[in-house]
């Protein structure tokens, strides 16, 4: 008779097509992409959408297999956590090297700038966002977000059901503020992303933080269906840490880009 008992405390996954199909996606997603934004191919548009839009649906399919195979399956044990968690971490600091490319770019372009800018930072004919306007607003929304968020994460572990979506709720609400603001931020500035190097930093900066603020946000969203549907418990509930790992990295990156970017590049 052969034993059922498991012999590992890791988890042996079963064969599956969602990286694949994953993979498959996300390079249809970025080459069709680049085809749109460079040439401009009849249908290019309509197939980078479409592409985008099964990225989005078998990520999510395959985030859920992963949650059920936690939750009901019970294969996450303190090995397969502790492997999430390493896994969480390498990721983050993937992002960081993200920006820490955006940041070098801007510090070489705004310590050197070059005769073709006219020598000067900021370049000649670019008016700057005044940092004490929806800038500041946004910071202090992030922050109160990561004070509400990491309430959340100590009431779910009192086990304070209460508590937990009032604050998680109230995070995404704060969320929701500082997309809108950012938003309405880049229909009143007075530059765009080709005027000059000034442009391209500045909207590819707080535009992939904006992108990073949506995920998050989505993240978010996600734990919060998840805990009214039982998934989380006081002590089972690394979904939600690995968003509030993610949440606390975007509240360095703003941080970062307000007082580097908004402030300092905008008056040296």
């Amino acid at each position: 008779m052969v034993s059922t008992t498991p012999t590992t405390p890791f988890h042996l996954v079963k064969p599956s097509a969602w990286p694949f199909v994953c993979s498959a996606f996300a390079f249809t997603t970025l080459l069709f992409v680049v085809i749109t934004m460079h040439y401009d191919y009849p249908g290019s548009s309509s197939i980078f959408l479409t592409s985008a839009f099964l990225l989005v649906w078998t990520a999510a399919s395959w985030w859920f297999d992963i949650s059920i195979e936690g939750f009901r399956g019970g294969h996450h044990t303190k090995k397969v956590r502790l492997g999430l968690r390493m896994a969480m971490a390498l990721f983050i600091i993937s992002e960081v090297m993200f920006f820490f490319g955006f940041f070098w770019a801007f510090f070489t372009s705004s310590l050197v700038p070059t005769f073709q800018i006219g020598g000067v930072w900021p370049p000649v004919g670019i008016e700057v966002i005044s940092p004490w306007s929806v800038p500041l607003l946004n910071t202090f929304l992030l922050l109160a977000s990561g004070a509400t968020v990491t309430h959340a994460h100590h009431a779910i572990q009192q086990n304070d059901n209460v508590k937990v979506l009032f604050f998680l709720q109230f995070t995404i609400i704060l969320a929701a503020l500082f997309t809108k603001l950012q938003v309405l931020e880049y229909g009143e500035s007075t530059f765009t992303i080709a005027d000059s190097v000034y442009g391209s930093a500045f909207f590819l900066m707080t535009g992939f933080h904006g992108i990073h603020v949506f995920i998050g946000t989505c993240f978010l969203f996600v734990c919060l269906f998840r805990f009214e549907a039982g998934h989380f418990s006081r002590y089972y509930h690394f979904g939600f840490e690995a968003a509030i790992w993610y949440w606390h990295f975007v509240d360095v990156v703003w941080i970062l880009l307000f007082i580097v970017v908004y402030w300092w590049g905008g008056v040296i």
